[in-house]
């Protein structure tokens, strides 16, 4: 995919939809200050790039239903490119599993789990270690609460990224 040269009107575009999520075209406008058909334009131009992978509500699980997360961290016996991909297909299978991270190091991957009960979290990781992926071992950190949880500040991020090239 093409990146596109952003500049810092795209950046505060993008700054708000991560935001705010979707936004009526008037309101847009007036967040980014600039008039209304070319903000639509750019965030048009923006989606059809991929910079917008779509927009979602910060639900308050704990309000919904009682719940239990666990970061898990994943080591592998191997480390083939199958190895890797018969692992991430697993995952992907499992709603219960909110977020998967490959890393470098001494860990192959961390994981963020969502399951209802403790158990209901013991019998995710049976099925891991049944299905015979190649899992060599795994460490449990069960989360007692959220001390933040939040979106990378787009514009800080933008901005860094810009000094860098100019040096």
């Amino acid at each position: 995919m093409k990146k596109l040269g952003l500049d810092a009107t795209d950046i505060r575009i993008l700054s708000a939809v991560q935001s705010h999520g979707q936004l009526s075209k008037s309101r847009l406008s007036e967040i980014v200050n600039i008039s209304a058909t070319p903000c639509w334009s750019r965030l048009d131009r923006l989606k059809a790039a991929g910079y917008i992978r779509g927009y979602h509500a910060d639900v308050a699980l704990e309000r919904v239903c009682d719940l239990t997360q666990v970061m898990v961290t994943v080591s592998l016996t191997y480390h083939r490119k199958a190895d890797f991909d018969r692992f991430e297909s697993w995952v992907a299978r499992h709603d219960e599993i909110t977020e998967c991270v490959a890393t470098g190091g001494g860990m192959d991957y961390v994981m963020k789990t969502v399951c209802p009960t403790l158990a209901a979290f013991q019998v995710l990781m049976q099925d891991m270690l049944d299905a015979e992926i190649g899992v060599d071992r795994y460490m449990t950190y069960i989360a007692t609460r959220v001390v933040k949880a939040s979106r990378p500040n787009i514009a800080k991020l933008a901005g860094s990224v810009s000094r860098d090239r100019t040096v």
